[in-house]
């Protein structure tokens, strides 16, 4: 039976078709502007969530979720070295300007600029001859001094005698005694002028007095000089050994101090501007006895043997101080560390592959390894690479690492860590001869139980 236009209780086909398609236009409308609100809704507050885990909602790894792939580390006790950074400069062991004691024509410089000398050689020779001539008048005056002071003594002793016989008034002998007195005096003041004019021929000599490198000449053969010159002869500075002078904060004074006094050497090494050659090696020799209250440091300075003479004088040095080794800590790489505005965590795999948030306490830290002092025991298997898209509870996929070998990679320990270029760690595909090819990334990555 067809339907009756006409009639007022039958509608026709036509109309209910196009009411059903705008039923659902409007429906799937609806739908789409309701999944675009929950979308921005979830996404905002993943990206917007504070504290480990926060942030990683937005690409859906975790339950539910692909799975991450993730280098990882086991927590393992090892003995850290607790370094101490300081900024120094090198300071000679001595830095010596030699000048002339005494006013003479400089006959010759017996040095060349630069040269490593010896202690006793000879640098420097000023005239000497006006000395000797005073050395010779000198001598001859107490020939004649010590001829009185003889005569003297032997009168003294005539009247002495004479006196014993009531001979001779005894003021005669006083005066006699007192004239030997003065020649006495006068031999005494002549061996003192002997001696000055030996000295004043030896200052004619100017010799090392340790061994150094002298510098530039900065006079030359031919000129008067005298002991009033500003700039001396020559600048000699001894750089074996060599000592370095470096600053703490004043926080560390106890510590320090408490390392010197148990006797121990502490070692200092020195390091150049850019903290990547180290210099020399050498040995902490004391520390200053105040604090400057500007700077808030106190001053220490290390030796250096210094063969090699890789500390210059006055060279800017970074200085690594040793003070102390703590043993029997549990240790994992710095990267596997995370921070958050409650504190420092790690992510920690657990045996069915799933990643879980441990709050942990951090130590000391030597360059790559840090130690934890709560959170973590011996033998947890911490992420050290692909941590930045995880969250709670997340499933992972571990990939070889140096301390977690995979079975079908030895070699991973020894590659090269590389990214995808989505940011993830790259997984290797070993080729036919059972090494990974240079820049191949396998789409199934090796799993680790």
């Amino acid at each position: 039976m067809q339907n009756d236009p006409a009639s007022p209780h039958v509608i026709p086909t036509t109309q209910v078709r196009k009411k059903s398609g705008a039923v659902w236009i409007v429906a799937g409308t609806l739908i789409l502007i309701l999944g675009s609100i929950w979308w921005v809704n979830h996404v905002n507050t993943a990206d917007q969530a504070g504290g480990p885990g926060g942030g990683h909602r937005k690409f859906g790894f975790g339950p539910g979720g692909a799975a991450m792939p993730v280098l990882v580390s086991v927590a393992q006790t090892s003995d850290l070295r607790v370094y101490l950074p300081g900024l120094g400069t090198v300071v000679p062991s001595a830095n010596i300007t030699l000048r002339t004691q005494i006013s003479g024509q400089l006959l010759s410089v017996n040095f060349k600029e630069g040269q490593m000398v010896k202690k006793g050689d000879l640098l420097a020779l000023i005239d000497s001859r006006p000395y000797q001539n005073t050395l010779h008048q000198a001598e001859g005056q107490i020939l004649q001094a010590k001829s009185q002071l003889k005569e003297a003594q032997l009168d003294l002793e005539r009247y002495q005698s004479l006196a014993k016989q009531d001979s001779i008034a005894k003021q005669q002998v006083d005066a006699q005694l007192a004239l030997v007195n003065q020649y006495t005096g006068l031999v005494q003041t002549d061996q003192a002028a002997i001696d000055s004019a030996k000295l004043n021929i030896t200052y004619c000599h100017i010799v090392a007095p340790v061994d150094g490198r002298v510098g530039l000449r900065l006079v030359d053969a031919g000129n008067y000089v005298t002991p009033g010159d500003a700039g001396g002869i020559v600048v000699l500075t001894q750089v074996k050994p060599i000592t370095a002078v470096f600053t703490l904060p004043e926080d560390y004074v106890p510590s320090v101090a408490a390392r010197i006094r148990t006797g121990d050497s502490i070692e200092v090494e020195a390091y150049d501007r850019t903290q990547t050659r180290k210099l020399a090696t050498g040995v902490l020799e004391n520390i200053d006895n105040q604090v400057d209250t500007t700077t808030g440091t106190f001053k220490l300075r290390a030796i250096f043997t210094n063969e090699d003479e890789a500390l210059f004088p006055n060279q800017f040095v970074n200085i690594r101080m040793l003070l102390n080794t703590e043993s029997g800590g549990i240790v994992v790489p710095t990267s596997s560390i995370e921070r958050s505005q409650t504190g420092s965590y790690v992510y920690v795999i657990g045996e069915d592959n799933t990643a879980s948030v441990r709050a942990v306490t951090l130590g000391s830290s030597e360059g790559e390894r840090v130690a934890i002092l709560t959170g973590l025991k011996i033998g947890d298997r911490v992420v050290s690479d692909g941590a930045d898209k995880l969250r709670e509870g997340a499933q992972v996929i571990i990939q070889a690492a140096p301390d977690v070998p995979a079975p079908a990679a030895p070699w991973a320990g020894k590659r090269k860590r590389r990214k995808n270029a989505d940011g993830s760690p790259a997984t290797w595909s070993p080729s036919e001869k059972g090494a990974p090819k240079e820049g191949a990334s396998s789409s199934k990555p090796t799993q680790q139980p």
